[in-house]
């Protein structure tokens, strides 16, 4: 959860807010709040769709494009890792969160551009293949706006924090 100074202004809520009487104030360093609520709703279907991808390529037929099946059994692991992180939102999450959405970027780079360089690679397609094309590029978008995500509401808990 983001830290709070509860002692004088209330109590947190499981929303990612302070709760004063009856009413909840939102927190702006929370990760799963506002805009947030719809990127942890986006990973977690990514990490549905990856995995449940993958775990049907791997059970059918891993012996045809073994690289690609296990890389998008990875990205789904990612996917799942960056969906919880952002949805619980302390300090340790965040951490874990920029990890995995940094290693989620660099795979989305590395592997779009070898699928396009070296396509017998890959004779099948993987979640980060081309970018993220047969997902409409979101694969390459989500990471550059879930970074951006964690740094504006990484400023907002150290204003806060410092008062300002």
């Amino acid at each position: 959860m983001a830290e709070r100074d509860t002692e004088t202004t209330g109590t947190e809520s499981a929303e990612g807010g302070e709760t004063t009487g009856t009413e909840t104030v939102p927190d702006p360093a929370a990760t799963r709040s506002g805009p947030g609520r719809l990127l942890v709703a986006v990973y977690a279907i990514f990490a549905l769709a990856a995995g449940a991808r993958a775990a049907v390529q791997i059970a059918t037929k891993f012996d045809e494009a073994p690289l690609a099946y296990v890389l998008s059994a990875v990205a789904a692991v990612i996917y799942i890792l960056a969906t919880v992180a952002l949805a619980m939102g302390g300090r340790t999450s965040r951490r874990i969160a920029f990890a995995a959405l940094s290693v989620e970027l660099a795979g989305v780079l590395i592997v779009g551009t070898l699928s396009l360089a070296d396509s017998e690679a890959f004779p099948d397609a993987t979640v980060w293949s081309g970018y993220g094309r047969g997902y409409g590029f979101v694969p390459l978008v989500l990471p550059i706006i879930g970074l951006w995500w964690l740094r504006r509401t990484g400023r907002a808990a150290r204003a806060e924090a410092t008062g300002r």
